[in-house]
């Protein structure tokens, strides 16, 4: 019996891309990388860095640079692929997006890919959507990063100002994958007790919400600000998505998926807590927001539906 190879595909290898190869290879999540780019010159040049360093890792990783049709045998392709807004609204890129997806996703699955997609792509909640559509994939099976990193973000914050290690907290941001996003501050919890609770009786947990969600919305910008990209937080998280993936996880992580009903929303990707294992994402779960958090949450997805339109 011979052992299956761990294998994901990643296209586009910018900023984003080749930070997540690395996060990948250096962890040992994968066993072999194929990394697809439309620059040629860019993509041998990241696989050459990429292979320099293997030697000090304590485990093997190939590292291939191929075209879409090479991807036939991975398990999991991921989508890095587009332009980078520079006007701080990730809905912006979405005309180029589309393009730059519309290019390849259909060549990919003719290709025989049957795995699981993952999308980076912004605005990430309206490209998942279309590969979901261009690929003819079950919605399970095409996720996007979503709120993933901004719910990291959020925890660090409240990490930050309560002086409790950001392990211990259990909280998400839902919705748009953007300015939309917000925080169902009453599923927020550290070690089992809700925040809300914690502050009637502790000064440190009573926390300017307002305040929070700004920071965690504006954090992407400070990091793109200053070098013209984010790379590492998008790159963990990736990571960790693949690992939950391989290793049947079962760990609730939000990410963009497709509703059917679920918070009283049809036919659209948006970011909502949901259980990651080796069939993608395996069921959603559906918190019982109060109606102001619900009313935020729509206000999110009308966000997305007025765009979508434009698609």
């Amino acid at each position: 019996m011979g052992i299956k190879v761990r294998s994901v595909g990643i296209i586009g290898v910018g900023h984003v891309g080749a930070h997540c190869a690395y996060s990948l290879a250096v962890q040992g999540i994968v066993d072999e990388l194929i990394l697809v780019d439309i620059n040629k010159e860019k993509l041998t040049s990241e696989r050459q860095d990429l292979v320099d360093s293997v030697a000090h890792f304590p485990h093997r990783v190939t590292i291939k640079t191929g075209e879409y049709k090479d991807l036939a045998n991975c398990d999991i392709v991921v989508i890095s692929a587009g332009g980078i807004t520079q006007d701080q609204n990730r809905l912006s890129e979405l005309k180029q997006s589309i393009n730059v997806v519309n290019s390849f996703v259909e060549e990919v699955v003719s290709s025989g890919f049957n795995g699981i997609f993952i999308n980076i792509t912004n605005p990430c909640d309206i490209i998942t959507g279309h590969v979901y559509k261009l690929s003819g994939f079950d919605s399970h099976r095409v996720i996007g990063t979503g709120t993933c990193l901004d719910s990291a973000r959020l925890r660090e914050v409240i990490a930050r100002e309560t002086g409790v290690d950001h392990k211990s907290i259990i909280g998400y941001t839902m919705g748009e994958h953007g300015d939309s996003q917000m925080i169902p501050w009453s599923h927020i919890s550290i070690n089992g007790k809700p925040i809300l609770e914690l502050a009637q009786h502790d000064s440190r947990f009573a926390l300017d919400h307002e305040a929070v969600l700004q920071e965690v919305v504006n954090a992407g910008w400070t990091t793109f600000k200053g070098k013209g990209a984010t790379e590492y937080g998008i790159a963990s998280a990736l990571a960790r998505l693949v690992h939950c993936i391989y290793h049947d996880e079962k760990q609730v992580i939000p990410v963009s998926t497709l509703l059917s009903g679920q918070y009283g929303q049809t036919d659209i990707y948006t970011s909502v807590p949901a259980i990651i294992g080796k069939d993608g994402v395996e069921e959603i779960i559906e918190l019982n927001l109060t109606e102001e958090e619900m009313k935020v949450f729509n206000q999110s997805c009308d966000v997305l539906r007025k765009h979508i339109e434009t698609v």
